[in-house]
């Protein structure tokens, strides 16, 4: 009977063991599976299944044996994509993606990626009245066939909205448009009531983020699965797309005014697609899928990822069947300059948005104990300092992170009542002055670095601080390195307009050259995007820090995010002005209608060195909305020109396939060089050859019988030569071609980085201008 019990405690303290050893394996197993994105041949679904969704499953089931009680807890199956995307988003472990592969029935398994946030004044310094004062000079206010402007639609695609925001008022607006079938939907903190006229969908999408953050996201009380904005920014990239008039509108008095969308008569659907760590290629894709099948016309997204070529970038698959479908996609730039190859969102049928800035400021001062006072900016609107100087200090050389004023970095005991130096860089502007205070600072100066040059960028700090530039920055540091008892008066100007010179690019803006396509040049233009006012979301603070309490209902944002919204906003004006137009019609009136010369008349500069700015910074330059209104001439592209580019680049047929998604293609059509695209401007690339000939087909939008003659300007190592010299359009709609041959003069040096120029074509009413960029090396 003892050995019985012997035994039978061995046997349970085996089954234990095993059980225990099956639990760490399954737990393991969880641990390994990752969100993937599987490319599936539509056309091979066997007839058995009644849809795609069926057979996606099963192909999923099969993939695990019935003795995986970890598969069963679980659907794998997060996404079923339909228009943007043939396929679906799955959990996978290593294993199961590479049998997934082996499938003839599969195209491609990826894994998912992570995307990032690129994070009043505005319709007048673009020269918007009103959506009404809009119109074609050679039709009149009244001439043409025009779209309602109620029935646009601008889908965002962000974190969510705050719909509760004076700036989806519906005051006014037509009943929604027949063709809508998106939805507004609910969540604990959101009801499906919360739409309106104005605001017509709000959806979201967080399986992906949900598989990446597991157990965490339960975790966080701010992740709540609704389409509530609570970070702000989809908020603020939404209201300046479409939003309603809000009269007396400002963030703590700053940027006081009426604020307004660009086509604040267009619909607003909002698509919660990114959450706190971040936002994941399934659920953008979701969106995007979502959004093309609502009915939206303008897609916005202020946010992208790394590099990749085209099969493997997310959002430039969801945005080819967009424009097939007659949607325009405006994406932003990044927030990585002023380093060269940093930008993102560069497919061609993408318009990829830099930043500028406006001719407002908000000047702030920083006055020292040696008599000198430093201008600067600053949105701070608390009490002040007063006017007694205060004792500054400056981290030691050795001390990088408190020169930087990173995290627990500053001693409260050398830091208490004074004013801090901090470098610009690593963390947040913002949570540099949050450190300051912690630790008993009373003030900030904010200095940049070379990485930042000139740029000023205005934040809501939560103490007084004053934010300079690197040349002031570097006298300041001098001064509280050498002074005895340096000291300083931190004052506060408010808020002035009519600054020169302006449009400036940011510095942040990302650049390029194009290093998925080097043929093709990006960005294609700047817009607004340096202290932009727009609505906000009220649960979240100015400064987005969590022990910012402050409520405010507008906020002044800069980033690429916030010049895309401008340019999806003015789109969605064009589309109204011509609802027949091409998403690639609409492209091209924005890229060959923008400028290069600052309001003195000077061309653009780089707030980065403060140099000349070059089309790797500004694209074809700053969007001008009155005169791509009405351009004379387009560069139109079809789908089938794209495939044709596609064709021509080093893809196998599959890869081709998942951005098409059609089953036939058979790049029957390519061209010889990427750079063959019909595109409203030029990248010029010689490496080895010494001539490179381009032919582009213009399309007359003007008036009937217009002529145009050509000029070009360029550098003194390329010899350019333009055939025909003058094209004559006898009706609207005609299309002409032109062939522009790029001659490499003997004697340049094959080092030589990259060189500068324009080809325009113009008569009375237009010029159509297009820049060239050289290069004599590949990337």
């Amino acid at each position: 009977m003892a050995n019985l019990r012997i035994r039978s405690l061995a046997a349970l303290q085996c089954l234990a063991l095993l059980l225990s050893s099956a639990i760490a394996a399954a737990a393991t197993a969880a641990a390994a599976k990752k969100t993937y994105i599987v490319h599936m041949n539509p056309h091979h679904m066997p007839s058995s299944f009644a849809t795609h969704r069926d057979w996606y499953a099963s192909s999923l089931q099969s993939l695990s044996s019935s003795s995986d009680a970890s598969a069963a807890a679980a659907d794998p199956l997060l996404y079923t994509y339909t228009a943007a995307f043939h396929g679906f988003a799955a959990t996978l472990d290593p294993d199961e993606a590479d049998a997934l592969r082996s499938s003839a029935s599969v195209l491609g398994v990826y894994e998912d990626t992570v995307y990032e946030l690129h994070t009043t004044r505005t319709p007048a310094f673009l020269g918007i009245s009103g959506d009404l004062g809009l119109w074609d000079p050679q039709e009149g206010p009244n001439g043409g066939k025009r779209r309602a402007f109620g029935d646009v639609i601008v889908g965002v695609l962000d974190t969510g909205v705050w719909p509760e925001s004076k700036s989806f008022d519906d005051a006014g607006m037509p009943e929604l448009p027949a063709r809508w079938k998106g939805a507004c939907e609910s969540g604990p903190d959101f009801s499906a009531k919360s739409c309106n006229k104005k605001l017509i969908g709000a959806r979201f999408f967080s399986k992906g983020f949900r598989m990446a953050s597991g157990s965490s996201f339960l975790k966080n009380p701010q992740e709540v699965e609704s389409p509530r904005d609570r970070d702000g920014h989809g908020t603020h990239t939404a209201s300046t797309a479409a939003g309603s008039p809000v009269a007396n509108a400002s963030l703590l008095g700053y940027a006081s005014g009426t604020a307004r969308g660009m086509a604040e008569h267009a619909r607003v659907a909002a698509y919660k697609v990114c959450w706190s760590s971040g936002c994941f290629g399934a659920d953008i894709l979701a969106g995007m899928d979502r959004a093309i099948l609502d009915g939206v016309d303008v897609l916005s997204l202020s946010l992208g990822g790394g590099i990749a070529p085209y099969y493997r970038d997310t959002i430039a698959i969801g945005a080819f069947t967009a424009m097939e479908r007659g949607i325009f996609v405006s994406c932003s730039a990044g927030n990585s300059g002023p380093v060269k190859e940093s930008l993102a969102n560069v497919a061609p049928w993408i318009m990829t948005v830099g930043a500028g800035t406006l001719d407002r400021d908000f000047p702030a001062y920083a006055l020292l104990g040696n008599g000198k006072r430093y201008a600067g900016v600053s949105l701070y609107s608390g009490p002040g300092m007063g006017h007694n100087p205060v004792p500054v200090i400056y981290s030691k050389d050795s001390n990088i992170s408190g020169q930087l004023c990173l995290p627990g970095s500053l001693n409260p005991a050398l830091t208490r009542g004074k004013v801090v130096l901090c470098d610009r860089g690593v963390n947040a502007r913002v949570e540099k002055g949050q450190v300051v205070r912690d630790a008993g600072g009373v003030g900030m100066i904010l200095a940049n670095t070379a990485a930042n040059g000139e740029e000023l960028v205005a934040d809501s700090h939560l103490i007084p601080a004053v934010a300079v530039g690197r040349k002031m920055g570097d006298v300041i540091r001098e001064y509280a390195k050498s002074d005895r008892s340096p000291t300083a008066v931190l004052s506060f100007r408010g808020t002035v307009v009519n600054v020169r010179p302006s449009p400036v690019v940011a510095a942040f803006s990302s650049r390029g050259p194009n290093t998925v396509t080097q043929q093709i040049l990006k960005p294609d233009v700047i817009g607004p995007g340096v202290n932009i006012l727009a609505g906000w979301s009220e649960a979240a603070g100015p400064t987005g820090l969590e022990s910012d309490t402050r409520k405010t209902l507008f906020n002044i944002l800069s980033g690429t995010s916030m010049s895309c919204p401008h340019i999806s906003g003015v789109a969605a004006l064009l589309k109204s002005a011509h609802p027949n137009w091409s998403p690639s019609a609409i492209k091209s009136a924005l890229m060959t209608t923008a400028y290069d010369l600052d309001n003195t008349r000077s061309p653009l500069r780089d707030a980065a060195g403060g140099t000349v700015s070059t089309p790797w910074a500004h694209g074809s330059g700053h969007v001008d909305p009155q005169k791509a209104l009405s351009p004379g001439l387009v560069y139109d592209l079809t789908a089938e020109d794209y495939i044709a580019f596609l064709c021509s680049l080093d893809y196998t047929i599959d890869h081709v396939k998942t951005i098409v998604k059609r089953p036939n293609v058979t790049c029957s059509r390519k061209f010889s060089d990427p750079g063959e695209l019909n595109y409203p401007s030029f990248s010029v690339v010689f490496n080895d050859k010494k001539v490179v000939r381009y032919t582009r087909e213009l399309t007359n939008v003007g008036a009937a019988g217009s002529m145009y003659n050509v000029s070009v300007t360029g550098p003194s190592t390329v010899g350019v030569t333009v055939k025909p010299m003058k094209l004559i359009f006898p009706k609207v709609g005609d299309k002409m071609r032109y062939t522009v041959t790029f001659v490499s003069k003997k004697g340049t040096n094959p080092t030589t980085r990259s060189e500068f120029g324009s080809i325009v074509w113009s008569n009375a009413q237009n010029k159509v201008r297009s820049p060239v960029a050289y290069a004599w090396t590949k990337l």
